[in-house]
């Protein structure tokens, strides 16, 4: 192969993740990662006294300071050729760029003490990216509900009319959804603290380490604390976790990506209700001047970026059963075959959702709302939705709210099917009027009083609380958000999406 083009690219990686993402899941920071975890055992066992010296840390010291070369990539590289397993790749490689420290690389440590520790390292640092990221969404949601948080629109259940809302409501509705979709991924990840796999050995029991130290098992848990010290984390406060076997329990794992689901499943939620709006012409997302919706038809103007957002995190939300899979069949103390597909769904569930969101935020932040036909498919739907409070005006009347409910639906139907059938006005709201039912005794009717049918057609009367509930949203939740991601927020929402 003669050009970059000529072998398969990840379009996670071209398309959709960001920078910082793909940075946390390169190479070159998990091998650095690795060295962190190399240099923190051996500062840990120089502390306890065992046979490393100051010199050896301080060579690790530098090596881990300047970050691992393409040179050292490669020389790893073929060591792994040779030898066919990764981590010790690296060990030699290290201790090529590391001659003193050669003698005391990995001493004690088994493959996961090194691999576990620095995936975890990785792991947190995705999760707070993530974090910040939907936290920021959230804000820019709250920013467009604000905006239209006076603006009555059509309200629908069983994608149905059903009763007016407003447009800022309904983002709130989107923006809360997101917000409570964090709490899994915090809870399950100690508080966004993060922790670490600790110091194990080959089956978790610790028996490599308690032989260095003569069967003293206080400088056991000592040397786990000391190495867990120099990543601000502290064994006292669970911040190591107590009981692994080869492996930390992948089902932790598992949790994760079911949490990072959530988090898709919630934008896929929002995006479709984008693409539904977009059809009903009420809302558009962001248009660029010179973009192309079809290549066949140059009047189109597709949601492209929220049908990006339901693809990417579809594929995150069928990634979650992989994790389970992996929690599941881990063969007693462990097996290799978690290896494989832990480097596949691990950094693509972060990299899919990185993008989905990094394409919300820049939707968000650019939605197009045309008021006017918001407005007239509203009003096309108003009568019936006026019905609820005419029945009740009837009842306080003195009429029989199951005969009155009865005429009402009559009535409604029948409008209806003028409106699906003929293509004509809806009309209820006259045939109400004509129906000697809803007039007062005095004219013919049956009701005390003549019902009050002025301001029945003003959308403000039916929107209930949703002024008040989305103010409230923004002030307690939104705009706090927004200031502490004031530049993540500009950032991205004027960058747009990579392609």
């Amino acid at each position: 192969m003669n050009s970059v083009y000529d072998a398969y690219s990840s379009p996670l990686a071209s398309r959709n993740a960001s920078p910082a993402m793909l940075r946390l899941w390169s190479s070159r920071h998990k091998f650095n990662s690795w060295r962190r975890i190399w240099l923190a055992v051996a500062a840990a066992q120089h502390q306890l006294g065992l046979p490393v010296s100051a010199e050896q840390v301080a060579e690790l010291r530098a090596a881990v300071a300047r970050g691992i070369s393409d040179d050292e990539i490669h020389a790893a590289e073929k060591y792994e050729r040779e030898l066919r397993h990764d981590v010790m790749a690296h060990v030699h490689a290290l201790g090529d760029t590391c001659p003193k420290a050669r003698p005391i690389i990995h001493l004690g440590m088994t493959s996961q003490d090194v691999n576990d520790n620095a995936d975890l390292l990785i792991l947190t640092d995705s999760i707070r990216l993530i974090s910040d990221k939907v936290e920021a969404t959230v804000a820019v949601l709250g920013g467009f509900a604000a905006r239209y948080a006076a603006v009555p629109t059509l309200a629908m259940t069983h994608y149905q009319p059903a009763q007016p809302t407003t447009v800022g409501r309904r983002a709130v509705s989107w923006a809360f959804d997101l917000h409570g979709s964090l709490v899994l991924p915090r809870d399950h990840w100690n508080g966004m603290k993060g922790f670490m796999r600790g110091l194990k050995g080959a089956t978790g029991t610790q028996a490599s380490y308690l032989a260095l130290f003569g069967n003293d098992h206080a400088k056991v848990d000592a040397l786990e604390r000391a190495f867990l010290a120099q990543f601000d984390l502290d064994a006292d406060d669970f911040d190591c976790i107590p009981f692994t076997n080869q492996t930390y329990p992948r089902v932790i794992e598992a949790q994760l990506l079911a949490a990072l689901a959530s988090v898709a499943s919630v934008l896929h939620k929002i995006a479709t209700d984008l693409r539904l709006l977009c059809n009903r012409k009420e809302i558009d997302e962001p248009f660029e001047e010179k973009q192309i919706g079809s290549s066949a038809m140059p009047y189109k103007r597709n949601p492209m970026r929220c049908e990006r957002i339901c693809g990417l995190t579809r594929f995150v939300m069928n990634l979650a059963g992989n994790a389970f899979d992996t929690a599941a069949t881990q063969w007693l103390e462990r097996t290799l075959d978690d290896s494989s597909n832990r480097r596949l769904c691990l950094p693509e569930s972060f990299l899919a959702l990185d993008g989905a969101l990094d394409l919300m935020l820049n939707v968000g932040g650019g939605l197009i709302v045309h008021e006017a036909t918001v407005r007239k498919n509203l009003m096309a739907e108003l009568p019936f939705m006026a019905t609820e409070n005419l029945l009740m005006a009837a009842v306080q009347s003195g009429g029989d709210r199951q005969h009155y409910h009865e005429l009402i639906r009559v009535h409604a139907q029948a409008s209806g099917m003028r409106v699906k059938q003929e293509g004509l006005e809806n009309d209820l709201l006259d045939r109400l009027k004509a129906d000697p039912s809803f007039r007062s005794k005095s004219r013919g009717g049956s009701l005390d009083a003549d019902l009050d049918w002025s301001g029945v057609m003003d959308p403000m009367k039916y929107i209930g609380r949703s002024v008040q509930q989305t103010e409230r949203f923004v002030r307690d939740i939104a705009e706090p958000l927004r200031k502490k991601h004031a530049m993540t927020i500009d950032a991205l929402s004027r960058g747009g999406p990579r392609v």
